[in-house]
């Protein structure tokens, strides 16, 4: 299992980068569950939320789909990889400071109102 973790968050980590996302057979359900999780991921001002268990136990009952342990363990390992691609562009060296980041779309009433109602 220890070798499908690792191969599972190495295709994370290619899909995020731009290349081939290529999961091994054997973890292609993995990888589904894994996608249609992701898929419905919340988001903070900082960025990406985790997987919660409690997401992938629904997500399970949702799509009657029995998972062990040892395979909840390796999505969520699949997930910290996506986390971990996902903040390391915020990281930045101690003791420097940075500014917000700023949206290339002009604030419109528009864009207030579907944004508020």
């Amino acid at each position: 299992m220890n070798r499908l973790r690792k191969q599972l968050c190495a295709a994370v980590t290619a899909s995020l980068t731009g290349q081939k996302g290529n999961p091994p057979e054997t973890g292609r359900a993995l990888w589904n569950a894994f996608q249609g999780l992701s898929a419905t991921r919340t988001y903070h001002p900082a960025g990406p939320n985790p997987i919660q268990p409690s997401e992938v136990l629904a997500w399970c009952q949702l799509h009657r789909m029995p998972m062990e342990p040892r395979h909840v363990e390796i999505l969520l390992a699949m997930d910290q990889a996506y986390l971990d691609h996902a903040y390391a562009a915020a990281k930045r060296p101690e003791g420097v400071k940075a500014m917000a980041p700023v949206s290339k779309t002009p604030l419109t009433a528009g864009l207030l109102d579907a944004m508020f109602g």
